[in-house]
């Protein structure tokens, strides 16, 4: 088999896999996601249909797989093992107990389709890896899956929360839309006491009792809020790409260790495993001066005036320790 054909296999086992995993996927996402034109992934569709694979075509819409057709699972390298393996740890010290036993039992689905001498490999990397940070204190309730389940089907939340200047509690029923991670777990939702959208943290919720009642769907998004925030607040978002691979690993901890507090909000890693990092900020200068010793990894996206705050801290650098002439 010449490299064009194993190149042509592999396509089509990813294209199956991604079959199964979505209900609908249209061949500009799956000609995108692999670098072909359209044209290709309408040839390796027929060549699915050939193998007996029951493809549905819906018209104007995409493709997707016969209900009930399923394939025996793909086996997974041993890299994707261990970044699973990786998630496994994370979930169980940044997430509640019922999340980090639903990833448990995920794992333990992933070990039995692997080899032998890759479960080997697992069992040996995993006292290897440890996280050691306890972001969901164990007194908790526990309130991340249980949310996670409420913005999922829209339901209702019922609890009591502790306000962080007087430590008062409040009964609230609040509508959670998404929930976000920084230093401590949040959520964002609509509270029907103070009639508006509010941030709470996971940590101050005494109590939590997801209702019965549904709530109708709002147009309200996590950006829109970091959006609104930025206007209430008074503060600029500051919006910057992060690559990682660009310092040493030990400016990289010390980048993400001291973040929070200038300004951190909400980050994303982008296919090519660098990070869009956003910042709400009251001074440019301030941010300027602590991402100075990073700028070889940073990429400023937003606002401009930022990359002109650090190129005049450059050249202040510049000029008292470079020696300029003969």
């Amino acid at each position: 088999m010449n490299d064009l054909e194993t190149t042509r296999l592999s396509r089509l086992v990813m294209l199956l896999t991604l079959l199964q995993t979505k209900r609908v996927v249209t061949a500009s996402e799956l000609a995108d996601r692999f670098s072909v034109s359209t044209r290709t992934i309408y040839r390796d569709i027929r060549t699915l249909e050939a193998a007996g694979v029951p493809v549905v075509t819906l018209e104007g819409k995409g493709y997707s797989l016969m209900e009930g057709y399923r394939i025996p699972p793909v086996m997974f390298t041993r890299e994707q093992a261990t970044a699973l393996l990786i998630a496994e740890k994370l979930a169980a010290n940044l997430t509640d107990p019922p999340t980090a036993e639903l990833i448990l039992a995920a794992m333990d689905k992933l070990r039995a389709a692997l080899r032998y001498a890759d479960r080997d490999h697992l069992e040996k990397v995993s006292g290897q890896i440890e996280v050691m940070e306890l972001v969901m204190p164990p007194d908790q309730p526990n309130s991340y899956q249980q949310l996670v389940a409420a913005v999922t089907s829209r339901r209702v939340a019922q609890i009591n929360y502790q306000a962080a200047e007087t430590g008062e509690l409040t009964s609230r029923e609040i509508e959670p839309i998404g929930l976000y991670l920084s230093q401590q777990w949040h959520v964002i939702a609509y509270c029907r006491l103070r009639q508006a959208f509010r941030d709470f943290r996971l940590d101050r919720i005494a109590s939590l009792t997801i209702s019965e009642e549904n709530f109708l769907p709002r147009s309200q998004t996590l950006q829109q809020y970091w959006d609104q925030q930025v206007k209430r607040n008074g503060k600029q978002k500051v919006v910057i790409r992060f690559d990682p691979s660009q310092l040493p690993a030990a400016q990289v901890r010390h980048f993400q260790d001291t973040k929070h507090r200038y300004g951190w909000t909400h980050e994303q890693i982008l296919p090519d495993a660098t990070l869009e990092v956003l910042f709400l900020v009251g001074s440019l200068p301030y941010l300027a001066a602590w991402l100075l010793p990073f700028a070889a990894a940073v990429t400023v996206l937003e606002p401009a005036a930022l990359s002109a705050h650090l190129s005049d801290l450059a050249m202040q650098v510049y000029r008292r320790f470079c020696v300029s002439g003969p």
